[in-house]
């Protein structure tokens, strides 16, 4: 079947819930250990066929934000997830209690029953209606996004579609640009203030009647973080500030001179190269008939999964009026198929974004035989396998780049890198604002300018007020629908680099280590993961520091100005 022939209707909640109960009722209740085994696949494969549903109305929302079939069904999702929600959690209070743990922990191993103590912690019945407005605020703020009709230059884009005109290589067209961007926002700027003033007291509230102090630790507990804490990541957030905020001011620098400006303002940020930045030399079905081809010379596994994706119909790459931004990855179990959805717009982030998602695809697809819990690990794990492809790419990257392809890789690195301290920025920020729910709008704004200023020093924004004041965090999607999940990609990041350091050696062995990775999928916490993988831990001290070194070489070794 293709995509756009798997079926959707919507779900009859009152059957579903009946068929699940009648499950739990076979669970920790003295049946026989096959009876339990029995009941608990059961409910494995219901909590699947719900997910495909949820999963099919989100993709075709995303598509098409105007779809008002799917707008229906996504606010139906809204509604009722939390009360899902709420069976999830009976069933992993049946698991946790059951008098077979031991022999359940032999099948299912010690991570799905860790994770469930943590998940008993972050849902209760009365937090449902909070829940279902969280869902609501969260829409909201990106079906406002979605919506934006930017008129630039005799023709209307949404916000995806200006980034082309951010890299222009006309200095005034990145100017007017960036301000044009910027208006938007001031114009929503009420709007979007109101959306995220209501979401911060709304998870200060649940994490209230959760009997947590503040949002912070409910936070990480609902992304299942077993092995870390807000401690280790501020260490971890230390080395960034200590080791690449400086090499990412010297990189800014170097950027700086390239461009023959004395004075980089923000809208120059965004390109690299007198010349242009890299970009990909033909449109999207060119590109993923590339992808095809260095899909099927990595590895028979790359190859039977990317042949998989094309024959169904599974991307959806895009610009398109009406369309959400970003990109993203997900799965849909009942068809056991990964779906890759984002926005092309003729820069180097096509191919970024392609063997981004089609990493995390390709890990999920390698996984989908796991039960549910474990077929995705959790965030900041998930997004090793999407950053490494991105590296295990490099030895193809010419089909895209062609005589682009040096500047691709010198650009792709020293982008990485710099990377690193905007992540820890959107992570403090977060912290701080969580632990200070009460701030108002206007202190919010001053908080990220401060902390702008501590990670990424060189950020002049000249003219654009409105920037200027600390509203760059209004277009960071991650901030509002999924709050603590950001310094993932960081860690990810610095996972990913050393995946990089190996494939410079020895790009087999590199692949074989991160396929053994990927076919583990979230059967281990991260830090089990990272160390399963032979991967150095990145919140131990002086990690950071190891693996920039050679990183730092590499960009140090090519002559930029050449570029």
């Amino acid at each position: 079947m293709k995509f756009e022939e798997f079926k959707y209707t919507r779900p009859d909640l009152e059957s579903y819930k009946e068929r699940v109960n009648t499950q739990l009722e076979l669970i920790a209740t003295n049946k026989s250990f096959d009876v339990e085994f029995s009941a608990i696949n059961e409910v494995f494969k219901l909590d699947d066929e719900m997910s495909t549903l949820n999963q099919l109305v989100g993709i075709r929302n995303t598509v098409d934000t105007t779809d008002k079939f799917y707008e229906k069904e996504q606010e139906f999702f809204d509604e009722n997830m939390p009360h899902l929600q709420q069976l999830e959690q009976t069933f992993m209070k049946k698991l946790l209690a059951s008098e077979y743990r031991k022999e359940l922990t032999k099948k299912y191993g010690t991570l799905i029953f860790e994770k469930g103590e943590v998940a008993q912690k972050t849902f209760s019945p009365e937090i449902i209606v909070e829940l279902q407005q969280e869902n609501k605020l969260s829409t909201e703020y990106s079906k406002l996004l979605a919506g934006a009709k930017i008129e630039f230059q005799g023709g209307t884009y949404n916000l995806s579609q200006m980034t082309p005109f951010m890299q222009d290589k006309n200095r005034e067209t990145r100017h007017q640009a960036q301000l044009i961007v910027s208006a938007f926002f001031e114009d929503n700027e009420d709007h979007i203030d109101r959306i995220y003033d209501d979401m911060v007291k709304l998870r200060h509230t649940i994490a209230k009647k959760l009997g947590y102090e503040n949002f912070v630790q409910l936070g990480y507990d609902r992304f299942g973080r077993t092995d870390y804490n807000s401690i280790d990541v501020k260490g971890y957030r230390d080395q960034i500030f200590k080791s690449v905020v400086p090499l990412v001011t010297e990189l800014t620098s170097r950027k700086a001179k390239r461009l023959g400006i004395s004075e980089p303002k923000s809208y120059d940020l965004a390109l690299s190269f007198l010349s242009g930045n890299p970009t990909p030399k033909g449109d999207s079905k060119w590109a993923v008939n590339h992808a095809k081809d260095m899909y099927k010379e990595m590895s028979p596994e790359t190859d039977k999964f990317f042949t998989f994706m094309l024959e169904h119909n599974l991307l959806e790459l895009d610009s398109k009026p009406g369309k959400s931004g970003g990109g993203y990855c997900t799965y849909l179990p009942d068809y056991k198929a990964p779906f890759i959805f984002a926005n092309f717009n003729g820069t180097s982030h096509d191919v970024d974004v392609l063997t981004h998602e089609a990493g995390h695809a390709f890990q999920v697809f390698s996984s989908r035989d796991h039960i549910p819990e474990y077929r995705w690990p959790t965030m900041e794990a998930a997004e090793i396998h999407s950053m490494s492809m991105e590296f295990l790419a490099w030895p193809w990257i010419d089909k895209f780049f062609e005589e682009d392809t040096d500047k691709y890789k010198f650009n792709h690195l020293a982008g990485s890198i710099s990377f690193l301290p905007y992540g820890a920025l959107v992570d403090e920020f977060q912290h701080a604002i969580y632990e200070n729910p009460e701030l108002s709008t206007d202190e919010r704004k001053d908080l990220w300018r401060k902390i702008e200023k501590k990670y990424l020093p060189f950020k002049d924004y000249g003219d654009d007020s409105f920037m200027e004041k600390g509203t760059f965090w209004y277009r960071q999607g991650h901030i509002f629908g999924a709050p603590f999940y950001y310094i993932d990609y960081t860690l990810a990041q610095v996972c990913a680099f050393q995946f990089w350091i190996k494939s410079q050696e020895n790009h087999q062995a590199a692949f074989k280590q991160y396929l053994a990775l990927c076919k583990l999928g979230g059967s281990k916490s991260f830090v089990n993961l990272v160390e399963s993988a032979k991967l150095k831990n990145p919140f131990k001290d002086g990690v950071v520091t190891e693996i920039i070194k050679p990183i730092k070489d590499y960009l140090d070794s090519i002559d930029d100005t050449k570029l």
